[in-house]
């Protein structure tokens, strides 16, 4: 599942950068996350880094992208350019 950034965020400008699949850009009035993108650091991390240091805990999983660990796997292995089997 990709997560989501809601509009309680403050645009502090932490999120952005640790994002190691460059899922997180700067929207009209928010950051926002690029589900093609956001494998919720799996393959990299152990845990989401954008939810690890964002400071009012606006980044939940998006229930409109629903994805389990393996279909996470698969995109990271896609994203980094391995053959995915």
């Amino acid at each position: 599942m990709a997560l989501l950034i809601t509009d309680e965020c403050i645009n502090c400008d932490v999120c952005e950068p640790e994002c190691p699949n460059a899922a997180i850009s700067q929207g009209d009035e928010i950051y926002e996350i690029d589900p093609n993108l956001c494998t919720e650091c799996v393959g990299h991390y152990d845990t989401p880094q954008c939810v690890d240091v964002c400071p009012v805990d606006c980044i939940p999983k998006d229930p409109d992208h629903v994805e389990n660990e393996d279909e996470l796997m698969e995109k990271y292995k896609k994203l980094q350019g391995e053959e995915v089997a």
